[in-house]
């Protein structure tokens, strides 16, 4: 698909770090872009900064998602590009059920954090790639044959899951597992469907940790031995958009690191 200012994507989660990251490189190629994201707080000020339209969505409704389209359409134009960064996770490490240290009681994962995750992550991404589909299915088709492409973000924890991490495992090996399938599903429509894996990166997440547990991170990376950089998720990102024959593929970017246990 050839970028231009023609062309009209939304990026979830784009108020910050991947998201954000994926939404300047997009401006930069003359792209007008919608930022979906909850964060009111900062949203419209990054969105003034860069260029963008905000639109306070929160993926995990519904309604917020479907007002959010309609929104970012009325500013924007229908889109072709959907990037799916919004994700997270809830009540931190658990495993399925544990054991404590203090008196050897036995608990559960809490579903309620489980069925959180899922929400969040797989079912809100699924949720966006289901209302920007309808609406590049009306669209006719570029030189290149696309109507639209599509971009989600998983995890490394979809194949390398850790201790506690189940929920978000589960939820980020969903993302992976629905891309072939939305790639065939939207095949006969020219809307193609890929997914980036990434591993540890430099986002403001990790913004709070202490220097010696980046250092420590950093240093788990076989190569380069750093954390992964916004940027760097991003190209990626412009290269599945615009190249018309990546389709129906999840692809790590990790700097070779697999992740052990714990």
């Amino acid at each position: 698909m050839k970028l231009g200012p023609d062309i009209a994507a939304i990026v979830t989660g784009g108020a910050s770090g991947l998201g954000l990251a994926t939404a300047k490189a997009l401006i930069a190629e003359g792209v007008k872009v919608a930022l979906f994201d909850k964060n009111a707080d900062i949203g419209p000020g990054v969105a003034d900064e860069i260029g963008a339209t905000y639109v306070e969505v929160d993926v995990m409704d519904q309604a917020s998602v479907d007002a959010g389209f309609a929104t970012a359409r009325a500013a924007n134009g229908q889109e072709r590009i959907l990037v799916n960064c919004a994700g997270g996770g809830f009540g931190g490490p658990n495993k399925t059920v544990a054991r404590s240290k203090e008196d050897g009681s036995i608990k559960p994962y809490p579903i309620e954090n489980y069925a959180k995750t899922i929400e969040l992550n797989l079912i809100g991404s699924f949720r966006c790639i289901v209302g920007s589909a309808a609406g590049m299915m009306t669209l006719e088709p570029t030189a290149d044959g696309d109507r639209g492409a599509i971009v989600n973000t998983a995890s490394v924890a979809a194949e390398d899951g850790q201790i506690g991490q189940v929920a978000y495992t589960s939820a980020k090996a969903g993302i992976v597992g629905m891309t072939l399938n939305v790639a065939r599903d939207l095949s006969g429509e020219g809307i193609r469907c890929n997914t980036i894996l990434p591993g540890i990166f430099d986002t403001p997440l990790l913004g709070r940790a202490k220097p010696q547990v980046k250092a420590a991170l950093s240093a788990m990376v076989p190569f380069p031995k750093r954390l992964g950089l916004p940027e760097e998720y991003a190209r990626l990102a412009i290269e599945m958009l615009r190249n018309s024959y990546f389709n129906g593929e999840d692809v790590r970017l990790d700097g070779a690191i697999r992740m052990q246990p714990r």
